[in-house]
């Protein structure tokens, strides 16, 4: 791996260590900080009854194994799920395989995850995404920073950023929680032209490390801006120099005791 980066990128688990376990599950992130992530990052949606839940996709059919929309059922529904199972399907058959925790292997709430963090012996920051279009628009924003507010995370010196590829909704946390840092993320090189005027002064930036590798002027022209960039989603040893080539100031990964190692040598 190349040296000479300007300093050591802030590591991130990608919806825990999803790598070796399932995603969101709190097995993954209780895995990740065992494994010495600086951050952890996670996906949220808002449940018919009004909880934060950390699930990437809008349906279930990936994760719960099940059909189903995370937005029209209630928090105690998807509670009886198993959120783990698809990832190691053969598990059951496996006699060496320690017994399984249904606790780490159920829906995640935000708010589990936030107290799991601020309960932890060392300094641990979380990186939210809000996920759009969604049925209830801008409530998932005013949902999250009600629970921010309870762990007095709306202010300066928060742990917490939120993310999202919508700068509408980012622009939303700002008038809420004008002290919470942003991060815009960016889906394709060509959205880049538009999204620059619109977002803020003080916003991250936020790009997939396959648009920075298939279009390297757009990693010259985030550089160029000063701003804090976030890469997602780092897993290989190429992307990892890519990201230490310019300067980046974070690493989201699925494999965060691998990118460790390699930042350590």
């Amino acid at each position: 791996m190349s040296s000479g980066a300007a300093r050591r990128p802030q590591v991130v688990a990608h919806r825990g260590a999803s790598h070796t376990r399932a995603e969101h599950t709190l097995g993954a992130y209780l895995t990740a900080l065992d494994e010495g992530a600086d951050a952890l990052e996670c996906d949220v949606r808002l449940t018919a009854d009004g909880h934060l839940v950390c699930v990437h996709d809008r349906d279930l059919r990936r994760t719960a194994s099940r059909p189903g929309v995370v937005s029209t059922m209630d928090l105690a529904e998807l509670d009886q799920l198993d959120f783990a199972s698809w990832k190691n399907p053969w598990a059951e058959l496996d006699d060496d395989a320690p017994d399984k925790d249904p606790d780490l292997d159920k829906v995640l709430t935000l708010r589990r995850l936030l107290e799991t963090v601020a309960d932890h012996d060392r300094r641990v920051e979380l990186a939210i995404e809000t996920k759009h279009p969604t049925r209830y628009g801008g409530l998932v924003e005013r949902r999250l920073l009600e629970l921010l507010r309870e762990f007095g995370w709306d202010r300066s010196g928060t742990p917490v950023r939120v993310m999202s590829f919508s700068w509408t909704a980012l622009q939303r946390v700002q008038r809420l929680a004008p002290d919470v840092p942003l991060v815009q993320l960016i889906e394709r090189a060509h959205h880049w032209p538009m999204l620059r005027p619109v977002i803020g002064d003080d916003w991250m930036l936020g790009p997939g490390v396959q648009e920075l590798r298939d279009h390297p002027r757009l990693g010259e022209s985030l550089v160029r801006t000063g701003r804090p960039i976030h890469v997602w989603t780092v897993n290989t040893e190429t992307e990892l120099d890519l990201c230490l080539g310019l300067g980046v100031t974070a690493v989201i990964t699925d494999r965060p005791a691998y990118v460790r190692d390699l930042l350590d040598g």
